[in-house]
């Protein structure tokens, strides 16, 4: 089994997070791993992109061709659709519906999330949920748990469970916000 993933979103939002879990997921499970130089995080407010693959075969590279990606977890729409020529015809897109103006000609809002509704998409306003569990900064954690039924070639539980070891060092309370965040998304994502 093979899920070819790519992760985007502005610096800041907690997408090297998302791959650490990811990866620390796959490590645990025995999963082969894959990823792509991560693009941009060292400017704030900047895009920032990674591609993971993951698979229970070997990986000979660690890009994504074109047309060939299974998931799209964006923690911001244009984001999204900045990578949708990667996306394959069965792919889906997991994305936050919240924008993130950070350009001068930032696209119109409602066009944007028409585009998006026209392909395989869960959309979700992941910073409300983040905020109505009183943990901003958890928004993150919604989308991954969002994401987390799509990427396949890991269970829930075992995602859910990097989750809390990722986050241990920083104390108990940090992982608990984080895990509700997780399950909030997971739950969102069956609806």
């Amino acid at each position: 089994m093979k899920k070819d993933i790519i992760l985007c979103g502005v610096g800041g939002q907690g997408i090297l997070s998302i791959a650490t879990i990811i990866g620390e997921a796959a490590t645990e499970a025995g999963i082969n791993l894959k990823q792509a130089e991560v693009h941009g995080m060292s400017q704030r407010g900047g895009d920032v992109q990674s591609n993971l693959r993951l698979s229970t075969d070997p990986i000979w590279s660690d890009q994504i061709p074109t047309g060939e990606t299974d998931v799209i977890i964006s923690m911001e729409p244009m984001e999204a659709l900045r990578y949708i020529g990667y996306l394959s015809p069965e792919g889906t897109i997991i994305t936050n519906t919240k924008p993130f103006v950070n350009i001068p000609n930032y696209p119109d809002e409602a066009a944007l999330m028409n585009e998006l509704s026209e392909m395989n998409n869960v959309q979700l306003d992941i910073e409300a949920i983040a905020t109505e569990l009183k943990s901003p900064k958890s928004a993150n954690m919604v989308l991954l748990g969002m994401a987390a039924p799509y990427i396949e070639v890991l269970s829930v539980e075992q995602l859910r469970k990097a989750v809390s070891v990722i986050f241990a060092r920083k104390g108990e309370a940090v992982v608990e916000a984080n895990l509700k965040a997780f399950d909030r998304g997971v739950e969102a994502s069956k609806k």
